[in-house]
């Protein structure tokens, strides 16, 4: 028997298209890591190349007449905006790994996603101690449970409201 409440489960499931985005923002994790620090980093050389550059002259190529000032607010507040969106996914799946409760799961998914290396390496890296089916197990029992605790904490209704 199910416990429910209203009209959200108590222990939420998520689907496979939920599955899927899980692994496809994983996927991404170190990228958005890397490009929020350049952000950080180099927010105000960025800014000034979008006013001094020509990444600011058209942002649509059917601009008849580009407003070099006004182009380059617009990309200045786009490369913030994406920056914030990084900045909610990659502290959404950092608090969904960390609630792993299978250890091993847990250490998989950090050592796949969190820290960038290939289902190689990282199949070679837990070797000594696993099987190798047992890795790819693990990798997608964890991904499964990263991908259910953001539906339990509603990142997926969040996500889909912001776009």
């Amino acid at each position: 028997m199910a416990m429910a409440w209203g009209q959200g489960e108590l222990f939420a499931k998520a689907s496979k298209q939920e599955i899927q985005r899980t692994k496809f923002l994983l996927d991404k994790y170190t990228d958005m890591v890397s490009l929020m620090r350049d952000f950080e980093q180099f927010e105000q050389d960025m800014q000034q190349v979008g006013i001094d550059g020509e990444a600011a002259r058209r942002i649509d190529q059917t601009d008849l007449h580009a407003d070099k000032t006004a182009n380059a607010t617009i990309l200045i507040e786009k490369q913030r905006w994406v920056y914030k969106r990084y900045n909610f996914y990659t502290h959404q799946l950092e608090r969904a790994q960390r609630l792993i409760k299978d250890e091993e799961a847990r250490k998989a998914v950090d050592y796949k996603y969190i820290q960038g290396y290939s289902r190689k390496e990282t199949i070679l890296f837990f070797r000594r101690a696993l099987s190798d089916s047992t890795i790819k197990r693990k990798i997608d029992e964890g991904l499964e449970s990263v991908a259910n605790t953001l539906k339990l904490i509603g990142f997926f209704e969040q996500d889909d409201a912001e776009f």
